[in-house]
């Protein structure tokens, strides 16, 4: 994936987590259109390797 990219979807998750989700489909939706089926596949895995980066939500240990 293009640096670029990476840079726009972390800070798209920045922006999810501070409740500005407008803002954050403003940044991702672009980069994410632009990708061709390789890059898209990529940002697919990283997306869902990395939702709770969008929630700000971390994995609690269950008793």
């Amino acid at each position: 994936m293009r640096p670029s990219t990476l840079r726009a979807l972390k800070r798209a998750a920045e922006l999810t987590r501070q409740n500005r989700l407008t803002e954050a489909m403003l940044i991702a939706e672009p980069v994410i259109l632009a990708a061709d089926s390789y890059e898209g596949d990529e940002i697919l895995r990283w997306l869902a390797d990395h939702a709770t980066d969008f929630t700000g939500e971390t994995d609690k240990e269950m008793p």
